[in-house]
């Protein structure tokens, strides 16, 4: 029997209590509400304004989209890499062109007549063209460092510095001379150009390329040994810039060592010439590491006998001795590779007038 003021089929379908079980899982909460894109105006409203029952609400920020968060990714890394640009110059950035393997020259020169000699080497060297070179290093000046389009007067002065380190321990250091040293010259060295020095060590040629007397001044030390008396040295260092990214020097010196027979400092001492021209090259690198890159060296050297290898030392005729006869060894000019058989003859203007 239907309840107390129920209809007789029970509650209408529909009605409170009803359906009521249908919509309970639809909850209208406060964020439901405020997430409307309709508003119901309120009947104040309605009265005063004649407005409509409900308006349009602006829709709600929840942040940026998608799209604006990745214009203001792009946005910011454009001007990160023009700031960028803008602090690294072009120019400062580092040469990628590798060091290019070194060409040398060793040209002996042969004497005319005997070697002349003395037991005093000052008195060999005021009769003779090196009478008034300078002392050792102090014949390796470096000239004023004057900034360039691209290089400023700093870097120019570190590339002078290189090359004169480069001289001074390739040509002056007793360690090298003597046949004993060579770690000190690589470690000056473009790390490119490592290989080739070191095989020109371990395999000695005169093809140009791997002749130990192209990187440095050394004696075979069983024909000669250098005095305790100082070298003599004059010559001349010049800087340019030949792009944008390199530093060129040229060195152009003439070196004068007194030389003795090997332990015997009671023999007549003879003096022996070496003019060296060596090309150097610097990148910002090479500038900011203190080495540098040999590019050429030509060597002229004597006395000195054209019938002997003087790739891989120096075997210099002492006082009183004369050059062998015949010539410098054969050349092919079918091999690209080969540079030996180079000579010439030492002027008599050249020796002491003893």
């Amino acid at each position: 029997m239907a309840g107390l003021g129920d209809p007789p089929g029970g509650p209408p379908e529909g009605g409170p209590g009803g359906g009521e079980d249908e919509y309970r899982s639809v909850v209208f909460d406060e964020s439901f509400i405020r997430a409307a894109r309709l508003q119901e105006f309120s009947a104040q409203e309605r009265i005063a304004d004649h407005a409509p029952a409900v308006r349009r609400r602006a829709p709600l920020r929840r942040g940026l989209s998608r799209q604006a968060l990745i214009l203001v990714v792009l946005i910011a890394v454009a001007f990160g890499t023009a700031i960028y640009m803008g602090v690294r110059h072009p120019a400062q950035s580092p040469s990628v062109r590798a060091a290019e393997p070194v060409r040398m020259t060793v040209v002996p020169l042969a004497p005319q007549g005997r070697v002349p000699g003395a037991a005093d080497v000052a008195l060999l060297y005021e009769r003779s063209p090196a009478a008034h070179f300078r002392t050792a290093a102090e014949g390796v000046p470096l000239p004023g460092a004057r900034r360039t389009a691209h290089f400023s007067d700093d870097q120019v002065m570190s590339a002078l510095t290189t090359a004169k380190d480069y001289i001074v321990r390739s040509a002056l250091d007793p360690g090298v001379l003597r046949g004993e040293e060579v770690r000190s010259v690589r470690v000056l060295l473009d790390p490119d150009q490592l290989a080739q020095f070191d095989a020109s060590f371990e395999r000695p040629a005169a093809d140009g390329r791997h002749a130990p007397t192209g990187w440095l001044v050394r004696f075979d030390p069983a024909r000669a040994e250098p005095t305790d008396d100082e070298i003599r040295v004059r010559g001349s260092l010049r800087a340019v810039e030949s792009d944008a990214s390199t530093l060129e020097v040229t060195a152009d010196h003439t070196m004068v060592y007194p030389l003795r027979p090997p332990g015997d400092e009671k023999a007549r001492a003879s003096l022996f010439t070496v003019r060296r021209e060596l090309h150097f090259r610097f990148d910002r690198d090479d500038l900011r590491l203190h080495q540098t890159q040999l590019v050429a060296s030509y060597v002229q050297a004597g006395p000195l006998s054209c019938a002997e290898d003087s790739a891989n030392h120096l075997r210099p005729l002492l006082a009183g001795q004369t050059a062998r006869t015949g010539g410098p060894a054969d050349t092919d000019p079918y091999t690209t590779d080969d540079a030996g058989g180079l000579c010439g003859t030492l002027a008599k203007s050249a020796q002491p007038a003893v």
